[in-house]
């Protein structure tokens, strides 16, 4: 019901938009339970309502969320199958969902790539999609050395399983050495580096990288690495190996930044800041219910405002055109 930008025509109609709910949003979504109180809950807070297919490893978890989600539904008087766990885990059931159109409004799949294709392949009604985080740090001539490695150290080390964690290294040829040698120390903290042929020739204990370590989402304490002659590089390689998630730059550059910022094609790009500030309670969202690299009907994060459309609305005096 929120009202935005109501603005007076020369007509003297008041237009402007408001918000409205998208209707049913089916969530498919694998193991966290703790997605199916999330998305119960931001769908009711934006006016929907949920169906919720969660995965086998937290089934029984899942149901027995979905009944107290029922009971304080109708302890306020709102409908209790307004939020509905889907009890079969069978394929076909699921694709059944997919294909019904007019009463499922949006799915949105969270999981992995295998589950996200299968819902982009399988659905007739719209889908929200997010493949995967491959999710680069470019490492800018003249950057602070040790700016860049609390990046590297946040980035990858922190959570390495998760989608906005950092998977590529681009270091610029001037300051390959010194960054290189002090990311190379995280190797005892358990960081597996996989380089081109610059990088392993300045940390010996690197791996060659294969060209797919370019691409690939590690999940895991792995990094793939690159020395680059230019930020024009630097761009044409995310822009080939890149999954529209997260981008970085880490730069003293007013002009590379904006650059960086306006060239990169991602659905959150960061100047000096760790790829892990991809996420809606650390963007001002608060809960999310998950991350689009698509670009309809939302990009990024998804809030309360993503699970909406715009509808105009008019107010007039017997205006007639």
């Amino acid at each position: 019901g929120q009202v935005i930008g109501m603005e007076r025509r020369p007509n003297g109609l008041l237009v402007g938009q408001v918000r409205v709910p998208l209707g049913v949003i089916a969530m498919i979504y694998e193991s966290r339970p703790n997605v199916t109180v999330d998305a119960a809950a931001l769908c009711l807070k934006s006016g929907n309502a949920a169906i919720l297919r969660g995965g086998k490893e937290a089934a029984r978890s899942n149901a027995a969320l979905g009944a107290l989600l029922s009971d304080a539904l109708r302890s306020v008087g709102l409908p209790a199958d307004a939020v509905q766990i889907v009890p079969s885990l069978d394929r076909e059931a699921t694709r059944i969902l997919l294909g019904l159109t007019g009463m499922i409004d949006l799915a949105i799949p969270r999981g992995g790539e295998g589950l996200i294709r299968f819902v982009a392949e399988n659905a007739r009604v719209p889908v929200i999609q997010h493949y995967k985080g491959v999710n680069h740090l470019y490492a800018d001539a003249g950057c602070d050395v040790d700016m860049a490695l609390r990046l590297v150290e946040n980035g990858k080390l922190q959570r390495p399983g998760v989608c906005n964690a950092l998977e590529c290294l681009l270091v610029h040829e001037a300051v390959a050495a010194p960054l290189l040698g002090r990311v190379a120390a995280l190797v005892e903290r358990g960081l597996e580096l996989r380089g081109d042929e610059a990088t392993c020739a300045l940390v010996p204990s690197a791996r060659r990288a294969s060209e797919d370590d370019y691409g690939r989402e590690f999940l895991a304490p792995i990094l793939a690495v690159r020395v680059v002659r230019s930020l024009d590089e630097a761009i044409e390689h995310i822009g080939r190996h890149g999954s529209m998630h997260t981008e970085v730059i880490c730069t003293p550059r007013y002009d590379h930044a904006q650059r960086f910022l306006r060239e990169v094609d991602a659905s959150c790009v960061l100047v000096n800041a760790s790829s892990r500030f991809n996420d809606g309670g650390e963007l001002g969202l608060g809960a999310e219910i998950g991350i689009s690299t698509t670009k309809l009907h939302a990009y990024g994060p998804m809030g309360l405002a993503s699970l909406t459309a715009l509808k105009w609305i008019a107010y007039g005096e017997g205006q007639t055109r």
